[in-house]
Formats: C-alpha cells, sequence, structure tokens
C-alpha cells in the first residue's frame, strides 16, 4: 500500500523544515508532494535543497488552501492520502507505519489519530491535546470531528465524493469529514495516540469574529450536502475543546 503525504505552504519557509524532515524521517516510503502558492521567502529554495527526496512540488498562485489541497490530490499517486500542513510535524518517525498497518488491518477507508498543539517557537511545549476518540455517527450532531492533519484516507474515495469545495475559507476539511464520515458513512479506524503537533494559531479561533464565521462555515458545511444541522452543534463543536486544555 502507498502513501501520498500532501504538503501545501506559502511563505512558511521558517516552518516548512521541520515539517519535511518529520516527513523524511519516516521509516516507510512517503509520496512527499509539495504544493506551495507562490512564496517569495525563500521557500523554494529550501524546498529545492532536499532535491529528489521530495518527489513533486509545484508552485504558483492558487484559489486558496483548499485549492492547494486538491492540486495534490490529483497528484497523489498513493493508495492514501494524507495532507501535513507547514505549521504541522509528525510526532514520531514510525506515524505512517503505524497508520499503513491500521488500513491493512482494519480494512477500513480512512484512518486518524489524536494531535498535540504546541507553542510556536517552542514546539516540545505541549498547549493542548485533541483527544479524539472512538467514531461514531452521532457524534457529528455533537460537534465531534477529528484533527484534519491527523486524518489519513483513501485515494478512492476522493475519486468517487470528490475533492474539497473551493467555496470555504476554513471549514473545508470540516466539510470534507461530513461529507465523507458522516454523509457517505465510510468506514473509519482510530490510532488512540497523538499523531501529529501543531502550532498554534489555527484561521478559526483567533477571535471572536473568526469564530463567528467558522460557525457560519460549519452551518454551510451540512447545507452543501443536503443535511440538516442541529442548532446544538455549533454550540457544542467549540466548546468540545475546552477540554483540550486538561
Amino acid at each position: 500500500m502507498k502513501l501520498s503525504i500532501i504538503t501545501i505552504t506559502f511563505n512558511r519557509c521558517d516552518t516548512l523544515g521541520d515539517t519535511i524532515e518529520s516527513v523524511l524521517a519516516q521509516t516507510v516510503p512517503v509520496e512527499h508532494i509539495i504544493v506551495d502558492g507562490g512564496s517569495t521567502d525563500g521557500t523554494m529554495d529550501l524546498v529545492q535543497s532536499y532535491g529528489n527526496k521530495i518527489a513533486k512540488v509545484i508552485s504558483g498562485p492558487d484559489k486558496g488552501i483548499y485549492d492547494a489541497m486538491n492540486k495534490g490530490i490529483q497528484l497523489a499517486s498513493g493508495d492514501v492520502v494524507g495532507i501535513l500542513n507547514a505549521d504541522d510535524f509528525y510526532k514520531h518517525n514510525r506515524i505512517l507505519e503505524r497508520v499503513l498497518t491500521t488500513f491493512e488491518e482494519e480494512e477500513v477507508d480512512s484512518v486518524y489519530g489524536d494531535l498535540e498543539y504546541v507553542d510556536p517557537d517552542r514546539t516540545e511545549k505541549v498547549v493542548r491535546t485533541w483527544h479524539s476518540g472512538h467514531f461514531k455517527h452521532s457524534d457529528f450532531r455533537m460537534g465531534w470531528m477529528p484533527p484534519h492533519p491527523s486524518f489519513f484516507v483513501k485515494k478512492n474515495m476522493y475519486d468517487r465524493y470528490g475533492l474539497y469545495s473551493i467555496q470555504f475559507a476554513s471549514a473545508g476539511d470540516y466539510e470534507m469529514m461530513v461529507r465523507l464520515l458522516y454523509k457517505h458513512r465510510i468506514s473509519a479506524a482510530y490510532i488512540p495516540e497523538v499523531l501529529v503537533r501543531m502550532r498554534t494559531g489555527g484561521i478559526s479561533n483567533r477571535s471572536i469574529w473568526h469564530r463567528l464565521a467558522a460557525n457560519a462555515e460549519d452551518r454551510k458545511a451540512w447545507k452543501v450536502n443536503g443535511l440538516k444541522m442541529p442548532f446544538y452543534t455549533t454550540i457544542l463543536k467549540p466548546l468540545r475543546k475546552v477540554g483540550q486544555f486538561f
């Protein structure tokens, strides 16, 4: 089973090296695809310094982060696709080995795990931990979703159910999970350990206004799939994050 990892980046030369090194350190072969949005900070010089250690690289303007992810998926030749952005890195070098083993042993369409948010400058300092827990279909109504960087999907699921919707600014990953896991009920297996570390500073949580905008996008994620989102889901979804600090 072949694995493709997609990294999207734009002017993240300061953190992208950690991402690349964490992929190169893995104990299984990986097709690493980097999709750059046309960086001007030396990002491409950094990428090019790795030569053929990075399987595929494209750089140029895009229509946002989800358009960039779609470009990567379209380039991917792996049976399984994961997305690891330029602020993220795998916790240790056997993460992807564990992911592939889970796919093979559980015979599922998707695999996910946990995530740690870390201080952007001192990445050994954990700020909070996102424990996903085992998936039940009804959990989406209670505001559940797995952390996107820990979510791995078989490529044929994207072929069957479509790519990321570029009409979303920050909830395209949530919409994809609602579409795959809730609407189409693809099978999933949970790995009860931290797979990814992410530097703090997500788009949807920077202020109350960003949170309100995120709530609107969350509702839209259900609507575009012909689903009715319970009124309490937008309340419970951010509240679930409170427990991540304890």
